[in-house]
C-alpha cells in the first residue's frame, strides 16, 4: 500500500456513508479487519453499525488493568444487546511487574516519558497482539476531539502497524455521534452522562469543566499537543 493508493481510497469514498464505507472494506477483508474499541460514544457507533452489517467482523478491547468499572459494564451491554463476541486483550502479567515495581503504582505523574512508558506496556504491545492476522483496523477518531487529530483523514496507513487505518466517522460532529446513539438505542459508558466525554484509564481521565476541550479530561496534566498514548501517531508516508 503506498501514498498513490490511499489517496485513490479516500477519493472513492469522499462522499461515502459511514456504512458504506464500513460495508466495503468488511466485505473486501473479511477475516482481516477489526474495530479497535476503547468503548467510548463514538466506537459505540461503529459497534452498532458493524454489526447490522457482519456479527462475525472482529471487535476487540484493551484492558489495561486500570479501567472503569463503568467500561466494564460496556463491555458486557453491547456483548449482549448485539449478540457478538467482543475479544479482551490484557498486558502482560510480569511487565506490568517490572515497571510498576521500579517506577511506581502512579509512575504517569512523574514525567511523560514515564506515562508513554506506562501507555507502551498496557496499551501498545496488547495491540501489537491483537493486530496478528490483520490487514486493516476501524477507529473511531473524529477531527472535532483535538488538535492532534485535525490533519487525519478517513483512510490512512498505519506505517507504524502496517495497516491500513479507516476513521469513518473522521467528519461526525459530537452532536451527530450522540444523535445515532439515542435514535438507535445504543448501549453506552454512563461515565459521558457525568462529563466523561473521553474515557481512557481511571487514574488517567478526569471530567471536563463546561467549555473545556472534548479530550482536557485525558492526561490533564500535560500539554494538549502531547495527549495521545501512542496507538493514533500520524505516520507520513
Amino acid at each position: 500500500m503506498n501514498s498513490s493508493d490511499i489517496s485513490k481510497l479516500n477519493q472513492q469514498f469522499s462522499n461515502a456513508s459511514v456504512t458504506e464505507v464500513l460495508q466495503y472494506f468488511i466485505t473486501t477483508y473479511k477475516d482481516r479487519i477489526a474495530l479497535a474499541s476503547s468503548m467510548g460514544a463514538e466506537d459505540q457507533v461503529l459497534t452498532a453499525m458493524i454489526a447490522g452489517i457482519d456479527k462475525s467482523c472482529r471487535i476487540f478491547t484493551l484492558d489495561t488493568g486500570r479501567v472503569f468499572p463503568e467500561t466494564y459494564s460496556t463491555i458486557e451491554k453491547t456483548r449482549m444487546q448485539y449478540g457478538i463476541d467482543i475479544d479482551i486483550f490484557f498486558p502482560d502479567t510480569l511487565a506490568i511487574e517490572n515497571m510498576v515495581n521500579e517506577k511506581g503504582i502512579n509512575l504517569f505523574y512523574e514525567s511523560i516519558e514515564n506515562r508513554k512508558l506506562c501507555c507502551h506496556v498496557r496499551k501498545l504491545e496488547p495491540l501489537k497482539r491483537a493486530f496478528k492476522g490483520l490487514e486493516v483496523w476501524i477507529c473511531g477518531l473524529r477531527k472535532e476531539q483535538s488538535v492532534t487529530r485535525t490533519a487525519i483523514n478517513m483512510i490512512e496507513w498505519d506505517e507504524g502497524n502496517q495497516l491500513i487505518k479507516i476513521n469513518p466517522l473522521i467528519n461526525w460532529t459530537e452532536a451527530k455521534v450522540w444523535d445515532y446513539i439515542r435514535r438507535n438505542a445504543v448501549p453506552y459508558n454512563k461515565l459521558h452522562d457525568n462529563g466523561f466525554p473521553s474515557i481512557g484509564c481511571q487514574p488517567c481521565t478526569r471530567a471536563v469543566k463546561a467549555g473545556e476541550d472534548l479530550r482536557a479530561g485525558r492526561w490533564w496534566w500535560e500539554n494538549p499537543e502531547s495527549k495521545e498514548c501512542g496507538l493514533h501517531v500520524k505516520e507520513k508516508l
